[in-house]
């Protein structure tokens, strides 16, 4: 059974206070989970624990028949001169569907998200919120167990922000786990169940800045107890060099933020 099942997570980075503490989530397929909350308060960072490219300071992540992570970005990633079509097609292609099977099934995906009209279009020739469905679509096509989902409005005008909301549920529908991290209410709303990082902030752990000792604590002689980190250690994975991804690969959990962001 896919399961992701996270508790106790507390984390901070150098010279920063809690972004929260004590967090306890189950996640499952068929859900679209909401992560909201100020800006600061770590939904870019969970996100990041979640992938598994950040070790939490505190608490523990358990993965459960999680193969496949994918990330959707803030921005839409493609190919200027190919179609959208292409886009969700080469990720079927990559798990070994011949073409003749895979364009079908990529047609039929692209209709969940209103895009079987624009199929044949260029991907310089979307609208802002056609590339970001056209994300959503592809990331449905590549199979994740987990899909996180980084601001997927935060670029978009209020209709085309409620284009891509409309259709965040049919994300779920393939036994797939999904968790969008959002400061728009009309994309929580369109989701099947919220965590606030506002309910985990303001902990006093009294453990030291696991984080990573500030200048000032260092001077003061301050440490983290025995088996607490002290650093956001990336996990070993993470550390491995890896290749560029090709911008029509099945989706890809992005180096760059790899969980140095805290918004």
């Amino acid at each position: 059974m896919k399961q992701v099942t996270c508790q106790g997570l507390a984390h901070q980075f150098p010279g920063t206070g809690w972004l929260f503490t004590g967090l306890d989530v189950t996640l499952s397929p068929g859900e679209v989970v909401a992560v909201v909350g100020p800006s600061g308060s770590g939904k870019s960072t969970l996100l990041s624990v979640l992938a598994g490219w950040l070790e939490p300071n505190l608490g523990s992540v358990t993965r459960a028949g999680v193969e496949h992570t994918g990330w959707v970005f803030q921005n839409p990633v493609g190919v200027a001169g190919r179609s959208a079509l292409d886009h969700v097609v080469l990720p079927l292609l990559t798990r070994g569907w011949p073409r003749g099977r895979a364009v079908p099934e990529a047609l039929g995906i692209m209709g969940r998200f209103g895009l079987d009209e624009v199929a044949g279009r260029r991907f310089r020739e979307l609208s802002g919120g056609e590339a970001q469905r056209l994300m959503l679509a592809r990331a449905v096509a590549a199979s994740n167990d987990l899909l996180l989902v980084d601001e997927p409005t935060a670029q978009l005008d209020m209709a085309t922000a409620a284009s891509v909301n409309r259709v965040l549920a049919n994300v779920a529908q393939d036994d797939v786990m999904v968790v969008v991290a959002t400061h728009d209410p009309h994309t929580r709303d369109a989701c099947t169940r919220v965590i606030d990082l506002a309910d985990y902030q303001g902990g006093n752990l009294n453990v030291g800045c696991t984080a990573g000792v500030s200048a000032a604590a260092a001077e003061a002689g301050d440490s983290a107890p025995p088996g607490v980190a002290t650093g956001p250690e990336l996990l070993p994975s993470a550390r491995r060099l890896l290749p560029v991804p090709h911008p029509l690969a099945a989706s890809w959990l992005p180096p760059s933020q790899a969980g140095r962001g805290v918004s």
